[in-house]
């Protein structure tokens, strides 16, 4: 199943796997060379390029996975047929993948980033390893959840797409949360992929000290979503083979 998906979605492309690699590393710079020249310094630390990649790549471990996975079961609906093919290998599969993709990306463009600066900061590996887990654990319960109703209503999808749009602006990949005033600093702590970005960069800012940051409240609802999810797909099993 792994082997079939990254044919299917990297095998029609010129370049292949290669444009897991150039896509966000092509991004970056190009939000970073914008950002660098509306500002002198960024929020935190003295590379712009750092700043921005920590924040996007931080947001792609939650975002890349739950786009990935909400149509997974669709996109493999004739695999489905086969009694010994399950609606969840295909999330099983998909979620393996993009994880590997997107760690292997993060390590490609930190390296590529960590030559350019004068002194490389020190990783805590910890920390961006609990950031993973966290944005794994919510968006695999988001993916299944959706898995289920991009399927049986076509409208949802549509819903989805328009209310977590703003999501990218709102989680903290340009700015600081804890540096923003309140009420809006207390209102973005609601959103968990904020607490996923403000922990992956204390693994690479040691001095950051992410005000704010609520480990517990970060897993409680990453797993209080993955419940929900294995619900919603487990009962839905049926609907997902035959609808």
């Amino acid at each position: 199943m792994i082997v079939r998906e990254m044919s299917t979605r990297f095998g029609r492309k010129p370049g292949g796997y290669l444009w897991a690699l150039l896509e966000p590393a092509g991004y970056i710079a190009m939000m970073t060379s914008i950002f660098g020249a509306l500002a002198r310094t960024p929020a935190l630390g003295t590379s712009f390029v750092l700043f921005f990649a920590t924040g996007y790549l931080g947001y792609q471990m939650y975002q890349a996975k739950v786009v990935y996975l909400s149509s997974a079961v669709r996109a493999n609906k004739g695999l489905l047929g086969y009694p010994n093919v399950a609606p969840i290998d295909t999330i099983s599969a998909r979620l393996i993948l993009q994880t590997a993709t997107t760690s292997l990306v993060s390590i490609v463009v930190l390296s590529a980033i960590f030559m350019t600066l004068p002194f490389v900061p020190e990783i805590n590996w910890a920390h961006i390893l609990e950031a993973e887990t966290a944005a794994a654990l919510l968006s695999l319960g988001v993916g299944m959840f959706n898995s289920v109703m991009f399927v049986r209503y076509a409208l949802y999808e549509q819903i989805y797409a328009i209310v977590t749009r703003p999501m990218f602006l709102l989680s903290g990949v340009f700015f600081l949360p804890d540096t923003m005033s309140p009420p809006y600093r207390d209102i973005l702590m609601y959103n968990p992929i904020c607490h996923i970005i403000m922990l992956f960069r204390t693994g690479l800012y040691p001095e950051y000290r992410a005000t704010g940051f609520d480990y517990a409240y970060m897993f409680e609802v990453a797993v209080s979503v993955l419940v929900a999810g294995l619900t919603v797909f487990t009962f839905s099993r049926g609907t997902l083979r035959n609808g």
